[in-house]
């Protein structure tokens, strides 16, 4: 699964610069955005092409509510999975209810949580693609 891209859109630069070193640690390509217009300016200009979307709800700026509206309505984002990380408070069912995202993930994240979502909406993109550690059963990571 290396070299797949992804994109975090979280307003904490802990919580992007954390997820992004896991991310990287596990051979994925990521990027950063510190809200939800910027995410999409970058996404629009072509200068990051994600396999997923992690996507925190509450940003100052545009916030992962807005963000996921404008991209469901360009045609050209539209079908980029998005995982919401969020300690929002919402449920999971209420989330995908509304925004219909690829998953849900509750903050504090659990690595081996996070992994697994990952690994299950890259895989649904490209069927058959496996890594080492999901075809040694190996997926159980610490905590982030």
């Amino acid at each position: 699964m290396a070299s797949e891209a992804i994109l975090i859109v979280d307003d904490d630069n802990d919580v992007r610069c954390a997820l992004a070193e896991m991310l990287e640690e596990e051979g994925f390509a990521v990027e950063g955005a510190p809200n939800g217009r910027a995410a999409l300016a970058r996404l629009r200009n072509g200068t990051v092409h994600p396999a997923v979307i992690l996507l925190d709800l509450m940003m100052p700026g545009m916030d992962g509510w807005d963000f996921r509206s404008e991209q469901m309505r360009d045609p050209n984002l539209a079908a980029v999975p998005v995982v919401i990380v969020s300690a929002s408070g919402f449920s999971g069912e209420s989330i995908r209810t509304q925004f219909g995202p690829a998953a849900y993930v509750a903050k504090p994240i659990e690595r081996a949580e996070l992994l697994d979502v990952i690994r299950r909406v890259v895989r649904s993109r490209a069927p058959g693609q496996l890594d080492a550690a999901e075809r040694t059963g190996d997926a159980k990571r610490d905590r982030t």
